[in-house]
């Protein structure tokens, strides 16, 4: 159990037993107790501020409320002493014994060592990237996959059920565009003198699709270039970028549970959910036009679902999709959107709530925008013009590892400059690299132990009391509160705290590291910092697979 779980069981028992034994406390519902760390280290390890939040229903006042809480407090082997400070702020200051037991967790636990219990096998879907199949994933793509994969793999540590599915928009003009793009091109590299309208595909991917046709079929297909008839073209430009698509994702670390296509939607999945929101009244016709009543779920205004010609918006196939989504069991819906997407957020809770489920159930992680710097000057970059640097240029560039850590280390709602020059980087500014160096450390620490010939300790042969120095004490502190920070970032949806901690624990372990030598005369204390070394490298490399990278030996 994670410290922070064992501290707010402790509390939630002493509030019961001074509501239920000593009669102290006068409380009907007790609220969810959160532990801080004070930025102030004189004001203890955790803090609480309950004895405030409970002061309006036990009619006292605070310092009071969290004077008797302290004296209902058990918990000795974990707690070494307990203040009220303050209005009635509870600060506690823990013993290091509960620090020792931390390592024999780590050492019995090993890669499942931080895993915690807060989703209780809760099934979630998350779906992320779905880009048109129209061309290849550039940098903004690039973020929303890390973001996504990280995310799951946060989710499924924090006890979640995980789904990871890639909703393919293979259906809609975007598709019938990228066919007349290659259709031209096409004809243009057969010699033909035909011009490509300015809202079609630009990039040089388009060419070279072009080019491919021709080297496999030659000029089989002029024809119908000539005529009008895409289809051909279309089919085979969309299986081939969505080939590339999931080639690059691949390469990213990203691989998905269930590719979803969106022609599965049309006609029968959008027919079916339209006539179930008609049957309820909250689909309704005006103008030959069917408006979905989004204004009833807190909307700025209805939404048409099917136009007067007949054809189905882009929401239309949405609504299907996402109750879908339910349909196969998926409790909680996680969408990672670009930030463009914002206004688009309201319609889809009002859809879910029509369709019957809980609107919060739906939510939406927005990835805002990414500016490429090389050498302090701004990459530019135009998707329709065809210029734009691609996922493949970044992972091929700066390598996977820096790529994956660099887009998740900030809030996703923070616009993110993506540093080449640094990426690339073999030195401490690089943040990557700096926590990969530590791992590489531990192991050149554990490779001079095996060359002494030093057989590596359990923790029950070693006498823990010897980790007293401050930097020893705050790297057990660390490796402790992983748990917690899985437990926050999978609760708070954000994945950027996972990445955060990997470069603090790093940061605690290089000062270990200058201060603390591990191969010393002293054998007992040389064994406890051995135990200590190994764990730290445990935590590193289960940290490090959830970001998705990778924990080299040497560096």
């Amino acid at each position: 159990m994670a410290l922070v779980q064992k501290l707010e069981d402790e509390l939630l028992a002493a509030i019961e037993n001074a509501i239920n034994i000593s009669n102290e406390l006068d409380i009907e519902e007790l609220p969810d107790i959160k532990l801080e760390v004070p930025r102030d280290e004189s004001h203890g390890d955790y803090a609480t501020n309950i004895a405030m939040v409970l002061a309006g229903q036990a009619k006292m006042a605070p310092r009071q409320i969290a004077e008797i809480i302290k004296e209902n407090l058990s918990g000795v082997d974990l707690i070494d002493k307990v203040e009220v400070a303050g209005p009635g702020f509870i600060n506690f200051f823990l013993s290091n014994k509960w620090l020792y037991d931390v390592l024999a967790e780590i050492e019995e636990q090993g890669e499942s060592y931080g895993e915690v219990n807060v989703g209780a096998s809760k099934k979630v879907q998350v779906e992320f990237v779905s880009a048109n199949p129209t061309g290849p994933l550039h940098v903004g793509h690039s973020r929303g996959a890390v973001v996504g994969d990280v995310l799951s793999n946060i989710l499924s540590s924090a006890g979640f059920v995980v789904g990871k599915e890639y909703y393919i928009n293979d259906a809609g003009n975007q598709m019938n565009l990228l066919g007349k793009s290659v259709a031209i091109r096409y004809q243009q590299l057969l010699g033909e003198e035909v011009e490509i309208p300015e809202e079609s595909y630009q990039g040089v991917y388009i060419k070279d699709i072009a080019q491919e046709i021709i080297d496999e079929e030659n000029n089989n297909h002029l024809q119908d270039a000539k005529s009008g008839n895409y289809d051909f073209f279309r089919e085979y430009a969309y299986q081939k970028l969505l080939n590339n698509i999931e080639s690059d994702l691949k390469s990213f670390g990203v691989e998905f549970d269930k590719w979803f296509s969106e022609q599965t939607l049309h006609p029968d999945s959008v027919e079916e959910v339209v006539e179930e929101l008609k049957k309820s009244d909250f689909i309704y016709e005006n103008e030959g036009a069917l408006w979905f009543r989004s204004t009833q779920f807190g909307d700025d205004k209805d939404r048409v679902v099917i136009k007067d010609d007949g054809n189905p918006t882009y929401l239309a196939a949405d609504i299907a999709y996402h109750k879908n989504k339910y349909d196969r069991g998926f409790e909680e819906v996680i969408n990672v959107w670009g930030a463009d997407h914002h206004g688009y957020i309201e319609r889809m809770k009002a859809v879910i709530e029509a369709l019957g489920y809980d609107r919060e159930s739906l939510q939406i992680v927005l990835v805002q925008l990414v500016t490429l710097l090389r050498d302090g000057e701004k990459v530019p970059m135009s998707k329709r013009a065809g210029n734009f640097v691609t996922l493949r240029d970044v992972v091929k560039e700066v390598g996977k590892d820096a790529a994956r850590y660099f887009y998740v280390m900030r809030s996703t709602d923070s616009h993110f400059d993506f540093d080449l020059e640094l990426a690339k980087k073999q030195s401490s500014d690089n943040p990557v690299y700096y926590i990969q160096y530590a791992h590489a450390r531990i192991c050149s620490i554990l490779d001079q132990v095996k060359d002494e010939g030093i057989e590596l300790p359990k923790v029950k042969e070693v006498d823990l009391t010897n980790l007293r120095e401050d930097v020893e004490i705050d790297l057990m502190k660390m490796l402790a509160d992983y748990p917690n920070e899985i437990a926050k970032s999978a609760e708070s949806r954000a994945p950027h705290h996972i990445a955060r901690f990997a470069y603090d624990l790093a940061s605690v372990f290089h000062k270990f590291y200058n201060k603390c030598h591990v191969l010393i005369e002293d054998q007992e204390v040389m064994k406890a910092r051995i135990v200590l070394v190994l764990a730290a490298k445990q935590v590193l490399v289960n940290v490090l697979g959830l970001l998705g990278v990778s924990a080299p030996e040497s560096m």
